[in-house]
């Protein structure tokens, strides 16, 4: 999927609310609304089949609500506008991510060599450790 597409598809289509931010920044904080709350339509994505919308609906459940959209905050600037940009790539990376099909593990064993190997390296440290311990005194 193209990342300048979806960038401006975003910016287009995705619904922005803004709200006052926590944390520090004196009364910055208390007066303006820089938080960004970005709410994204994944079926209206442009681009994806079934299968991937399916797969994105998967993989960012916790953050979809119940209309199905993708929701993104962004409090840490200081300003709206950074605010909206992080918001933009955290979606943009999120997305992108979720698309990603891993490729799945084959299972496979040791060689017969790599098993002696280990039991050899087994071996010689019971015998370092053996070879620490006091002498047993007869009696």
């Amino acid at each position: 999927m193209n990342q300048e597409l979806l960038r401006q598809w975003i910016l287009e289509n995705g619904e922005e609310r803004f709200a006052r931010s926590g944390g520090p920044g004196g009364q910055n904080v208390n007066k303006l609304n820089t938080k960004v709350q970005l709410r994204i339509p994944l079926d209206q994505l442009p681009g994806l089949t079934e299968a991937e919308i399916s797969r994105l609906k998967e993989r960012l459940q916790g953050r979809i609500d119940a209309t199905g959209a993708l929701l993104v905050q962004a409090q840490e600037s200081r300003s709206q506008i950074r605010n909206r940009e992080t918001a933009v790539e955290r979606a943009l990376s999120l997305i992108s991510g979720a698309l990603v099909v891993h490729k799945s593990r084959k299972a496979t064993r040791p060689s017969y060599s790599a098993r002696a190997r280990r039991m050899d390296k087994k071996k010689a440290r019971g015998a370092v450790k053996r070879y620490r311990r006091p002498p047993k005194m007869e009696e």
